[in-house]
Protein backbone atom coordinates (compact mmCIF):
# COMPACT_ATOMS: atom_id res chain seq x y z
CA UNK A 1 0.00 0.00 0.00
CA UNK A 2 1.96 3.11 -1.23
CA UNK A 3 0.83 6.50 0.65
CA UNK A 4 0.98 9.48 -1.14
CA UNK A 5 0.60 13.32 0.28
CA UNK A 6 -0.34 16.62 -1.19
CA UNK A 7 -0.60 19.45 0.47
CA UNK A 8 -1.36 23.40 0.05
CA UNK A 9 1.33 26.25 0.30
CA UNK A 10 -0.87 27.24 3.58
CA UNK A 11 -0.20 23.63 5.20
CA UNK A 12 3.18 22.26 6.72
CA UNK A 13 4.01 18.91 4.68
CA UNK A 14 7.37 18.63 5.72
CA UNK A 15 8.55 14.68 5.94
CA UNK A 16 8.30 14.83 9.64
CA UNK A 17 4.82 15.14 9.17
CA UNK A 18 4.31 12.60 6.36
CA UNK A 19 6.43 9.84 8.40
CA UNK A 20 3.80 10.30 11.30
CA UNK A 21 0.67 10.32 9.26
CA UNK A 22 1.73 7.54 7.01
CA UNK A 23 2.62 5.27 10.21
CA UNK A 24 -0.94 6.77 11.79
CA UNK A 25 -2.66 5.49 8.09
CA UNK A 26 -0.57 2.32 7.66
CA UNK A 27 -1.76 1.19 11.42
CA UNK A 28 -5.37 2.38 11.32
CA UNK A 29 -6.01 0.57 7.83
CA UNK A 30 -3.84 -2.96 8.28
CA UNK A 31 -6.09 -4.90 8.14
CA UNK A 32 -7.49 -3.62 4.83
CA UNK A 33 -3.86 -3.60 3.04
CA UNK A 34 -4.38 -6.58 0.82
CA UNK A 35 -7.26 -4.52 -0.80
CA UNK A 36 -5.51 -1.31 -1.50
CA UNK A 37 -2.77 -0.31 -3.90
CA UNK A 38 -2.69 3.44 -3.30
CA UNK A 39 -3.78 6.01 -0.55
CA UNK A 40 -3.61 9.47 -1.85
CA UNK A 41 -4.22 12.59 1.30
CA UNK A 42 -4.78 15.88 0.16
CA UNK A 43 -4.59 17.67 3.28
CA UNK A 44 -5.13 21.62 2.86
CA UNK A 45 -6.60 24.87 4.84
CA UNK A 46 -9.86 26.20 3.55
CA UNK A 47 -9.33 29.95 4.89
CA UNK A 48 -5.82 30.48 3.77
CA UNK A 49 -3.63 32.24 6.27
CA UNK A 50 -6.72 33.47 8.05
CA UNK A 51 -7.86 32.20 11.04
CA UNK A 52 -11.04 29.99 11.55
CA UNK A 53 -12.55 27.00 13.34
CA UNK A 54 -12.68 23.82 11.20
CA UNK A 55 -10.56 24.98 8.21
CA UNK A 56 -7.98 22.07 7.81
CA UNK A 57 -9.57 19.71 5.07
CA UNK A 58 -8.44 16.22 4.53
CA UNK A 59 -9.37 14.35 1.52
CA UNK A 60 -8.66 10.89 1.56
CA UNK A 61 -8.83 8.55 -1.70
CA UNK A 62 -7.98 5.19 -1.39
CA UNK A 63 -7.59 2.82 -4.40
CA UNK A 64 -8.63 -0.62 -4.48
CA UNK A 65 -7.76 -3.26 -6.31
CA UNK A 66 -10.05 -4.18 -9.31
CA UNK A 67 -12.55 -1.36 -8.32
CA UNK A 68 -13.06 2.23 -8.88
CA UNK A 69 -11.75 4.27 -6.00
CA UNK A 70 -13.38 5.91 -2.68
CA UNK A 71 -13.03 8.88 -1.28
CA UNK A 72 -13.67 10.76 1.65
CA UNK A 73 -13.00 14.24 3.75
CA UNK A 74 -13.07 15.57 7.12
CA UNK A 75 -12.94 18.99 8.54
CA UNK A 76 -11.53 20.08 11.78
CA UNK A 77 -9.47 22.47 13.72
CA UNK A 78 -5.83 20.94 13.33
CA UNK A 79 -4.67 18.78 10.65
CA UNK A 80 -4.32 15.61 13.01
CA UNK A 81 -7.59 15.95 14.22
CA UNK A 82 -8.38 16.30 10.12
CA UNK A 83 -6.51 13.19 8.96
CA UNK A 84 -7.99 11.25 11.81
CA UNK A 85 -11.72 11.67 11.03
CA UNK A 86 -10.58 10.71 7.64
CA UNK A 87 -9.34 7.94 8.54
CA UNK A 88 -12.23 6.94 10.56
CA UNK A 89 -14.66 7.38 7.83
CA UNK A 90 -12.85 5.36 4.91
CA UNK A 91 -12.76 2.73 7.62
CA UNK A 92 -16.27 2.75 7.55
CA UNK A 93 -16.53 3.07 3.83
CA UNK A 94 -14.06 0.12 3.11
CA UNK A 95 -16.21 -2.14 5.72
CA UNK A 96 -19.14 -1.28 3.44
CA UNK A 97 -17.59 -1.89 0.19
CA UNK A 98 -15.62 -5.00 1.48
CA UNK A 99 -18.30 -6.19 3.37
CA UNK A 100 -20.58 -6.59 0.25
CA UNK A 101 -17.18 -8.33 -1.76
CA UNK A 102 -17.35 -11.38 1.16
CA UNK A 103 -21.35 -11.31 1.26
CA UNK A 104 -21.11 -12.42 -2.32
Amino acid sequence: MKIQFNSDKTINGDQRNQDFFTSQIEEQLDRYESYITRIEVHLSDQNGKKGGRNDIQCLMEARLKGRKPIAVSDQADTIEQAVSGAIDKLKISLETILGRIQDH
